[in-house]
């Protein structure tokens, strides 16, 4: 509820802030550019401040994200902050170094959900994330997790793997969790093309599992990128929703590093207000469903104008 009345009752609070808590991944799928392997954490007394920044700003919820979340040894303190800071608190994790250990510190810290990153059954050169590896990590979720878990599958990574994220499902609904799939993008946050195997297997998956992630992202963004037509919505990258790296900086998003660029020290209600207003070039075929459901309920307020030049520069 609290989250609806910030989402209703203003324009120029953040709705969801992704908080980079260290770039370092245990991991190098090739997919994927949001890594590296040399990264330290982030200092805990750094991530608190950001915390309290974020509050400050009216921040709705915060996910904890990486590289790897779990290679931060103090991220369930952080959460624990942000809980008692009023926010929604969840995390994105590739699973591999969750233990039972791990899931009683977040439990007690107050995690509410967790999205666990899968993409084929065997690790291969394109994707590390693979149900061989971590099987075992949804049973120990299953078994002694209290908060929400979401088995996540990206499709369009391997025509010869496409099946798997099938199986993925199937594996994620025996143990009681939730699954969805998102598509493939490319460096900008652009659709790569489903193949007709890739639209079968998304359309069986969300049989399987007919989840309100699955129905947000279809009706917001897939249905329309996976026939090849682009949307027509205004992104509220910047303002409703905030990427922040490991160095404090805000940014559009993932994909869009470079733009604002400030620190979040720095970031007032006039750079919120400001980037609300900004027309993002990139918009048409973005596939970053976080950024989409965040932007949602401003879908019809608050009006856009095309973007200064170095808005258009990150853009490209």
């Amino acid at each position: 509820m609290r989250f609806l009345g910030r989402a209703a009752g203003s324009r120029y609070n953040p709705l969801l802030a992704q908080v980079v808590v260290t770039r370092r991944c245990n991991l190098a799928c090739g997919y994927c550019n949001e890594y590296d392997n040399f990264s330290p954490p982030v200092p805990l007394e750094t991530l608190l401040e950001r915390v309290g920044y974020l509050a400050d700003l009216k921040t709705a919820s915060i996910t904890f994200t990486g590289g790897e979340p779990l290679l931060h040894p103090q991220l369930d303190q952080v959460v624990a902050a942000a809980r008692a800071r009023g926010m929604i608190v969840t995390m994105i994790t590739n699973g591999f170094k969750l233990t039972k250990d791990w899931i009683e510190r977040l439990n007690a810290a107050g995690l509410q959900g967790m999205q666990i990153s899968i993409d084929n059954l065997e690790p291969d050169e394109v994707s590390m994330k693979s149900l061989h590896s971590v099987e075992r990590k949804l049973a120990l979720l299953a078994e002694f997790a209290r908060f929400k878990v979401n088995v996540n599958s990206v499709l369009g990574i391997s025509e010869e793997r496409t099946r798997d994220v099938v199986v993925v499902a199937e594996t994620a609904a025996k143990y009681g969790l939730q699954h969805s799939v998102g598509v493939l993008h490319d460096h900008t946050g652009t659709l790569k093309p489903l193949s007709p195997a890739q639209m079968q297997a998304y359309a069986d998956v969300t049989k399987i599992s007919p989840s309100l992630v699955h129905t947000l992202n279809y009706r917001l963004f897939q249905k329309n990128l996976m026939q090849g037509q682009p949307n027509d919505w205004k992104c509220r990258a910047g303002a409703r929703y905030l990427y922040v790296t490991e160095d404090g900086l805000v940014h559009w998003c993932s994909q869009q590093r470079g733009y604002p660029g400030i620190p979040l020290a720095d970031y007032t209600r006039d750079d919120l207000r400001r980037e609300f207003h900004t027309e993002k070039g990139c918009s048409p075929t973005c596939t970053l469903g976080c950024v989409h459901q965040m932007s949602m309920f401003d879908r019809y307020r608050g009006g856009q104008k095309p973007a200064e030049p170095a808005h258009a520069v990150a853009a490209e």
